[in-house]
């Protein structure tokens, strides 16, 4: 930057071709994390109530509502909505290691 400065580039161009490219990856990599612990919140937060009302459908709603079946013998009332759950959430820590491993210019051989 110290350089860029000196060869009379002003801010707006050191930001936009020194910064901003440099953010990309790590922003790229936290938003897909973001992403996975948003939905485990949404339904965490469905699963005790505190989330979407009922004509909304919501993962964690349906946990809570099919609990009452699993202690039944409905197993798969509490397993499909559950994995849907995981699923996802690994699928998008998948995404952003993948990415991080894509991205990072120390791991590149």
């Amino acid at each position: 930057m110290t350089a860029a400065r000196a060869l009379g580039g002003g801010s707006i161009r050191v930001i936009l071709s020194h910064i901003f490219p440099n953010t990309l990856p790590p922003l790229a990599v936290q938003t897909t994390l973001a992403i996975a612990f948003a939905i485990l919140e949404a339904a965490a937060l469905g699963f005790l109530g505190l989330g979407a009302q009922p004509p909304v459908p919501e993962w964690g709603a349906m946990l809570a509502d099919s609990y009452k079946f699993f202690t039944s013998g409905a197993w798969w009332a509490f397993f499909f909505p559950g994995v849907t759950i995981m699923l996802s959430v690994l699928g998008f820590n998948l995404v952003g290691d993948a990415l991080r491993d894509a991205l990072d210019p120390r791991m590149r051989i």
